[in-house]
């Protein structure tokens, strides 16, 4: 199959679907015969073009254009509690689970880098004492990392940390663009943060204190930053290699599932910034908060994993053109 000459031939027919469709309100009885039949005409083209293994993105968005007309042949209509939804069960966790092996390589590294700088740091005094003075270290594991979680008020402390770290996110996101390099950096600095602080508190004896105010809300905070670091990554490996796609379309493909990714995110990143505003700091045992923390993150690896698995294998990349009232059709 030819699909560019496919896609010459049908180009202005799904364009007049598409604006009879708009225009569904003011139709003449003869436009409104002409609506149907290309709405069964284009049916038939969506299932020709899935039958040749089209592009997923290519699809997606001709499934898109049938949604809206058939909502307007069948009187039906969609929510934005259906845009919510669909974005929630369809959208993001196919945009996330199409970059899982991106975010999972950004995790694994990251957690490698700051282990093997943790490891450094604890084992060498000398390190150590170049890095900060010794009392600022003595302030910093006696309270000062203690009390960073609980020196605010808690809805002031959850809505900082949400935009610290949907901003850190969206950095991530927005730098894949400079071939992913800047989202390197993103990654190592957070890594050489986090070996740091953990060095100093285990190597003076707060190695308990810190796993347990790190982990209730670190577990789905990190799982969030790397989601977004994987998918600026992914658009930065789409500036050098697009694949079969040409490069405009590719990235603007990528571009816009990233947007979709941005979005996920920020709700992620608002979960874990109430979970460290009001559970890490709370006087729940330990067992409580590390295990609420857990839950917080297996819900939403289980979440992203199995929704988003389901979403690709029907055909979703969480294109953000794919409109937020489209419900998918089978052609």
């Amino acid at each position: 199959m030819d699909l560019e000459a496919f896609l010459a031939e049908h180009r202005d027919d799904w364009a007049r679907l598409d604006l009879l469709t708009r225009r569904h309100r003011r139709l003449s009885g003869a436009e409104v015969d002409e609506l149907v039949a290309r709405y069964q005409r284009a049916t038939a083209q969506l299932s020709v073009l899935r039958a040749a293994g089209a592009d997923q993105a290519l699809t997606a968005r001709l499934s898109g254009r049938l949604a809206r007309s058939r909502a307007v042949v069948t009187g039906g209509h969609a929510s934005s509690w259906d845009a919510v939804r669909r974005f929630a069960a369809v959208s993001f966790p196919a945009a996330a689970y199409r970059t899982r092996r991106w975010w999972l390589g950004a995790a694994a590294g990251s957690i490698l880098v700051a282990l093997l700088i943790g490891w450094r740091v604890a084992r060498s005094p000398s390190l150590q004492a170049s890095l900060l003075p010794k009392a600022q270290i003595g302030s910093l594991v006696r309270y000062q990392f203690r009390h960073y979680y609980s020196a605010y008020d808690a809805r002031s402390f959850a809505g900082q940390v949400w935009t610290h770290n949907a901003l850190l996110a969206a950095e991530a996101v927005i730098s894949g663009l400079l071939l992913g390099l800047p989202v390197l950096y993103l990654l190592f600095e957070n890594a050489l943060n986090l070996g740091v602080v953990g060095a100093l508190m285990i190597s003076h004896g707060r190695a308990a204190e810190f796993w347990t105010l790190i982990l209730p809300h670190g577990m789905l905070e990190l799982t969030a930053v790397f989601l977004a670091a994987g998918a600026g990554l992914r658009l930065g490996w789409t500036v050098v290699d697009p694949g079969p796609r040409p490069r405009g379309r590719a990235l603007a493909e990528e571009g816009r599932a990233l947007i979709t990714v941005a979005l996920g995110v920020a709700g992620a990143l608002l979960v874990s910034g109430a979970i460290e505003a009001f559970v890490t700091p709370s006087p729940l045992p330990a067992w409580a908060r590390i295990g609420i923390g857990a839950a917080a993150e297996l819900g939403f690896l289980g979440y992203v994993l199995i929704f988003g698995r389901r979403a690709v294998a029907a055909g979703q990349v969480g294109d953000i053109a794919e409109a937020p009232d489209v419900l998918p059709l089978a052609g």
